[in-house]
């Protein structure tokens, strides 16, 4: 019998060093995480959204804002029950509520429930007044866009997060999200044995803090401007997308930002992913004739030309390669000087301008203008629209860039590049936010990538242009214009689409004293293929009334 006794004594012993050092272990090792749990079991932790800084026009016009929405939950509890006590509550909930509110209060389990959702301020100020205890709130962050779809692709939107809270995206929600989101606040309070909050405790809160507010350099009434007139140009011409960008060549400052079609920032899920990109910071196109000023220009300044020279080869179609390059309307002019080459929107020229250039020189001054980088603009999702490396470069393709093709570039890329000549030759980079919680931020400097002189010359050329070009029937009468219009086949499959053109036309207003640079893009007009037809006489139209807009009267 006394082994039994042993085996019995032993066993027990071994149990209790198993629960001692058990003990130990909880004790000692796993106390601070046992004591972390316990603690978060026992607090409640509201989170209270911070509130997003609002987006506002230069004359402080809200573009973007945040409002909140309140959820009125119920601790039956501390509800009154009667329904004497209550009543006064029924009015400013409505029937399907007050219906809900008597069915839960009948419910032993309904301890902690949800009443109303989406309330505002002042229907939370009204049941506030009541004074009725076991009411508590919930508050959420919407975001709002007055103007709804009008300055969709510059702002962006505002979704959520991996972790569902709010992030900015695409446009200046995307780029500033950092800058916007508030931060938020808390109430930490204490949870029952059931883990229902014990609303009558002291509770520790922690204010929420708001993001900083962004005032951008857009002009509301141009933004408006644009955007009426666009999707008026769409629909006269035709076209199956289009863009209106406005900018201050001086400074670089953005006045206004259009793309067609767009989508309501306000309800986003509603409309395709694709339709979210800015096309004219996100999508490349060649350019086509527009590009001309660009190649010129750098002629110019490189000394290569001046106004005056001749073009010896303009008198017909040219071999480059194995292929034959014509003009657009297949009419020569022979001995055409430089002035005329752009007046005439002249391939043949144009080619004998590259040439006198040479490929590096050309490559260059494709650097120095800002093709084939982002342009440094505070926009989310940017593209650089990279150019080949000078390796594959050969000699169709520079002959054929010299004439807006065979080259991919953004309209804010070709926006900001005939900027440069407008502002004598110093290009800017391009801004859209003019200060951060009232803090103005430092534009940076410009660069000078051609000569004053280069500049001018050029300029006088696109005012030839104007006034002696394919559209001149469309330029606002007294007033110096300096532009170039544009006509681009559409690479399809390889090959170039013989129907499908993107038309455009840039140009900067008054000439002599330049207030604002607007590039139009019309994709696939139906009316006629060519910017002459179509963009110019839409950008014409369009800077009657910025002319007007800024009081500046014809000469």
């Amino acid at each position: 019998m006394k082994w039994r006794y042993r085996i019995l004594n032993f066993s027990f012993a071994v149990l209790a060093g198993i629960l001692v050092v058990k003990l130990g272990y909880l004790q000692v090792i796993k106390a601070s995480e046992l004591s972390q749990t316990a603690k978060s079991q026992r607090q409640n932790t509201q989170v209270i959204p911070g509130n997003r800084g609002d987006i506002v026009a230069s004359d402080g016009f809200v573009l973007a804002s945040s409002y909140k929405k309140y959820k009125l939950q119920v601790d039956s509890r501390y509800f009154p029950k009667k329904s004497d006590e209550y009543a006064r509550l029924l009015p400013l909930i409505g029937s399907t509520a007050s219906a809900n509110l008597y069915y839960k209060l009948s419910d032993l389990k309904a301890y902690w429930f949800t009443l109303l959702d989406n309330l505002n301020d002042d229907q939370k100020r009204d049941i506030e007044k009541l004074k009725i205890p076991g009411l508590e709130w919930e508050s959420n962050i919407n975001r709002w866009y007055p103007e709804a779809s009008v300055s969709a692709h510059l702002l962006g939107f505002v979704g959520k997060n991996d972790e569902g809270n709010p992030k900015g995206y695409f446009g200046l929600e995307g780029f500033y999200d950092r800058e916007l989101n508030g931060h938020p606040g808390k109430i930490v309070g204490e949870n029952d044995v059931f883990s229902r909050p014990i609303l009558l405790d002291g509770q520790e809160y922690v204010p929420d803090i708001p993001g900083s507010e962004l005032q951008t350099s857009i002009d509301r009434t141009l933004q408006f401007l644009a955007y009426e007139k666009l999707k008026k140009g769409l629909e006269k011409y035709q076209a199956v997308s289009g863009t209106i960008s406005i900018m201050e060549p001086a400074t670089g400052r953005i006045l206004a930002m259009v793309s067609l079609p767009d989508y309501d920032p306000n309800n986003y899920t509603q409309s395709e992913d694709l339709l979210y990109r800015n096309p004219l910071i996100a999508d490349a196109f060649e350019p086509g004739s527009t590009f001309k000023i660009i190649v010129m220009a750098s002629a110019l300044d490189a000394g290569v030309v001046d106004e005056n020279t001749k073009c010896p080869i303009c008198r017909g179609p040219v071999a480059v390669s194995d292929a034959l390059i014509k003009t657009w309307n297949e009419k020569y002019y022979p001995d055409s000087t430089m002035t005329e080459v752009i007046q005439h929107s002249d391939n043949v020229g144009m080619v004998y301008v590259g040439r006198k250039l040479g490929k590096d020189k050309l490559l260059s001054y494709f650097d120095k203008f800002g093709f084939g980088r982002e342009t440094g603009i505070d926009l989310q999702e940017e593209t650089g629209a990279a150019l080949r490396t000078k390796d594959q470069w050969y000699e169709l393709d520079v002959s054929a860039s010299t004439f807006g093709q065979g080259i991919a570039v953004t309209p804010l890329q070709m926006l900001r590049a005939v900027g440069a000549i407008a502002n004598k030759g110093i290009i800017m980079t391009p801004k859209v936010v003019d200060s951060i919680a009232g803090k103005k931020i430092n534009q940076k400097a410009g660069k000078q990538i051609i000569s004053n002189i280069a500049a001018a010359k050029m300029s006088k050329m696109m005012i030839n242009s104007v006034d002696r070009g394919e559209a001149k029937w469309a330029k606002p009468a007294g007033f110096i214009v300096a532009g170039k219009t544009g006509t681009a086949q559409i690479p399809v499959s390889g090959h170039y689409d013989k129907v499908k053109t993107i038309a455009s036309f840039v140009g900067f207003a008054p000439a002599d004293n330049p207030k604002f640079v607007m590039l139009v893009t019309l994709r696939e007009p139906k009316t006629s293929p060519w910017g002459s037809e179509t963009a110019a006489p839409l950008w014409f139209e369009i800077s009657r009334d910025i002319f007007r807009y800024f009081g500046l009267v014809p000469n």
